[in-house]
Formats: C-alpha cells, structure tokens, sequence
C-alpha cells in the first residue's frame, strides 16, 4: 500500500532524457517508483493521464536568509514549482549574528540584494546568536518546501572583526582561524556550504565594499580547508571580473577556484552572466570549467535561464527620478500614484522633466540608475499583458522612438504613464547581447553549467527573477521562436 500513487502520466523526471508515460508511487515522502506500472494501490489516486509529472525545481541561488523565519509560503518560488531552495549566497546573510551587530548586517542585505531593511528588522525573529542556534530556529518551522542554507563571509567577518569586516582589510592570523573555527561548526550543524562575493557591484548602502571583497588565498584556503574538514560542501561565490570588461579577472578567478578544488575537494559554485562588454565571455570560462573537471575539479558555475536587468516604471526606479521638478512632485505627492500622474501628464510639465538636467548624485542607493536608463534606451522594452521574454531591437525604447520620430526619452517618459502609470518597462543588460537569448541557450546546454541564480526573495524593487522556473517550460521548452528551444 502507498501514501500516494500518480497513474498513466506523461513523466519528465528532471535528468534530461526523453520524457515516458508512466506511474509514480511515494510512501512515507519517499518516492518508491518511477515508470512502469504500479501494481499495489494508494490511500490517493490521481489520473494523470494527458498530463505531465515532473519534480518540483531546486533553486540553488536564493536570498530567503530573512524571509524563511517568518513567511510559511517563499512566495513568489511556490508559485512557480519550486520545492527546495538554498539561501546564505553571494557572502551575505544573518547567522552568526550579536545583537548589536543586526543591523550592520541587515544593510549590507539591504544594499547588495535590494530588500527593504525595514522588512527584514520588522519580520525576522532573531531568536538566534551562533550559526547552530539559526538552524535550530529554522527547524521549529514548516514551509511549503525544503530549505537548506550556508554560512557566509559577510555574517563571519562581521562577527570576527567587527568594525574591520568592511573594505580591504586583512584578518589577522587568529582571526583566519576563528572563521575558520565558525565554518566547521556551521557546516557540522547542517549547512549547505560557504559563500562570499568579490564582485564590485556588491555594495553596502553607504557605497563601501561588503566584507571579503578583497578576500586572499590566506583567508579563503583556510576557510575552505575547515569546510571541508566537517563535511561535503559548497563554495559559492560572486567571482571577481562578472561585470568587468578585462576577461583576465574571471579568468584568474576561474584559475584558482580550480586548485581550491583540487586541494579540498569543494564544489565550487560561481555566478555566471554574459556580460555586453565581453559578450563572449562567458564561453571561456564554461570552457575553462569543463577542462577543469577534467583535471578533477568540480567547479560548475550558476546561470540564469533569462536575460538579467532591471524593471523600470513610476512604481520603482526609472530615468527621471533625478530631474528637479519631477523629484519636487513625487515629494508632494507621496502615496498618491494617480495624483501623481495627473501632473506628470500635463504637457507643460512634461516638457520642462525632458528638458532638465539630473540632479547631482548624493550617494543615495540604486540612483544611479536613472543615468544608465537614459543611456540604454536600446535594451529597454516596455511589457505589455503578453510579456515577450526575447523582443527585438525593434521592440526597444530605441526602435520605437525611430518609427514615431521622437526621442527615446519622450517615448520612455509616455510609456511610462500608461496604464495609470503603473506600467513597466523591462532593461535587458546581462544576458542580452544584440536582443538575443543565443547566449543563454549556450550555457544552460553546456556541460559545465548548472541553472540557478533566480535570486529569488532579493531585489524587490528592480527585478523578480523567480519566475525562471516557469520561464524555462514556457519560454524554452514550448514557446520560443527566435533560435533553438531545449
């Protein structure tokens, strides 16, 4: 007898063989057969017949640090299939945390993952103190799927050094070994891994580097070697040079997470992106990946299944949110989206924003972005009711504004009011070179590669990215028509 028994469905099982019509029998939440026919009943019966069964997808790359001590569901991942996900990447996250030293954490969160820290310090219970205690909190919890998590360099330097974590600043010897000291205990309690970030892009509120940046072999060999030590790990890391236009950085990174490989026997987890400076970047190093399996490695980096950007809009940042008269409406009018319209589509008023230049930068986070938008107007596309995952040149701010004779920005600044401005427009930067996704059907085939990076539960205002699931049967699998579907 079996807990549940799944009859005469169309089985796609998730290891990339052909897909086959089948029964699927689970007792005590294991599954007890895939294929074939069962022949014992079930407590439940479902007919599945003319439907597909697969498994739920395991997003390996997620920002739920938080989120998991308060929400059950790990919206919006439930809602796309997703039934396992890990959290602790790209070196930040709250575990081992002091009291007094909360809130330094929850701004490095805040400024490298895009989470309101108001959110964070309001919903987290912070019943916890050391790495162990964090999983034993998150053990008195039930979710809609199963979580793992890893320990990271932000949360341990922090903890070591205190004030010293952030910016190039070198750990003294004894503080080498207490990191390391935390790690073995982590990973002994239950985590997944270590992570840490080397990415410029990764910045406190303040502008200031999150702590590892500027990490050397000296502090990360130890590191990895009391990993190790404790258990089977994972060593994920935003590698240095991901957004840089000199393939020498990646490439070097690429270089020694070979021999930390190699001499620990780690699997290491970077995050992969095709960037528009060096579009072709990103095949050397799955290349270089590959060989390094061959030499006995497991380096295997993370990539997305769709391009990587921003979402613009009056509701989140966009290419005007620094022009004088625009910033004085949007004070006056806080809370108030279509009061706020209702001036921004007075002709006057739309005339003088276009015409202004921005307000100087004040080191605020993410303002930087209303430069970008007004500079990359080719690879901004605004989204409509039927969202398309891979739209032309034509289909760009750009190419509209060609085929009505304005500018780019007086066509941004129109779609930008419609639908009683709250319409969106989507900027494709990585993942995106000449308004294509060939790039990214490249490396979600490679050998090399793993899907991952949906960044799910971060960016709350500039992207959601944790739809990929659904994106990857839609868009890869049924829909697309611009190249090769998988």
């Amino acid at each position: 007898m079996f807990d549940l028994v799944i009859r005469n469905g169309t089985i796609v099982d998730g290891t990339g063989r052909a897909r086959f019509v089948g029964d699927i029998a689970v007792r005590d939440g294991v599954l007890e057969q895939v294929g074939g026919t069962v022949h014992g009943r079930g407590d439940r019966e479902i007919d599945a017949t003319g439907l597909v069964v697969t498994p739920g997808f395991v997003d390996t790359h997620t920002h739920f640090d938080g989120q998991i001590t308060w929400d059950d569901l790990l919206e919006p991942s439930a809602s796309h299939g997703v039934t396992t996900i890990v959290a602790g990447n790209c070196g930040v996250g709250f575990a081992p945390v002091l009291p007094e030293r909360r809130e330094q954490l929850v701004q490095l969160m805040e400024g490298v993952e895009d989470i309101p820290g108001v959110a964070m310090t309001e919903g987290m219970t912070w019943d916890w103190v050391t790495f162990p205690e964090y999983l034993d909190a998150l053990d008195t919890r039930a979710w809609s799927m199963d979580v793992g998590t890893q320990i990271t360099h932000g949360a341990l330097r922090v903890w070591v050094m205190g004030d010293r974590a952030i910016g190039d600043t070198t750990p003294t010897a004894d503080e080498v070994d207490a990191m390391a000291a935390l790690v073995a205990e982590a990973v002994r309690a239950g985590a997944l891994g270590f992570s840490t970030s080397r990415t410029f892009s990764h910045r406190a509120p303040d502008g200031n580097f999150v702590p590892g940046t500027f990490a050397t072999a000296d502090e990360l060999w130890p590191i990895a070697a009391a990993a190790s030590g404790a258990g089977r790990v994972v060593f994920q890391l935003a590698p240095l040079g991901t957004t840089s236009q000199d393939p020498e950085e990646v490439l070097k990174e690429l270089d020694w997470m070979r021999r930390l490989s190699l001499e620990f026997g780690v699997t290491v987890s970077p995050v992969l992106a095709q960037i528009p400076t060096n579009p072709g970047l990103y095949r050397e190093v799955l290349d270089g990946a590959l060989a390094a399996r061959a030499d006995g490695a497991m380096v295997i980096p993370q990539v997305s299944a769709k391009s990587q950007g921003l979402l613009l809009g009056l509701t989140t940042s966009h290419a005007f949110m620094r022009r004088p008269t625009f910033v004085g409406l949007a004070a006056a009018h806080v809370g108030d989206l279509d009061a706020l319209v209702a001036q921004l589509r007075r002709p006057e008023v739309r005339a003088e924003i276009l015409a202004e230049e921005d307000l100087p930068l004040t080191g605020e986070l993410f303002e930087g972005i209303a430069a970008f938008a007004q500079n990359a107007t080719s690879i901004i596309f605004p989204i409509d009711d039927r969202v398309d995952a891979e739209p032309t040149a034509d289909d760009s701010v750009a190419g509209i504004a060609s085929r009505r004779g304005l500018s780019p920005l007086e066509v941004m600044y129109d779609l930008m009011l419609e639908q009683d401005g709250r319409a969106l427009l989507m900027a494709g930067i990585n993942n995106y070179a000449n308004c294509s996704l060939d790039g990214v059907h490249d490396m979600l085939t490679h050998p090399a590669s793993v899907i991952g990076l949906s960044d799910a539960g971060a960016h709350c205002g500039l992207l959601v990215d944790a739809s990929m699931p659904t994106m990857l049967l839609t868009h890869w699998v049924r829909d697309r028509t611009r190249g090769p579907r998988l």
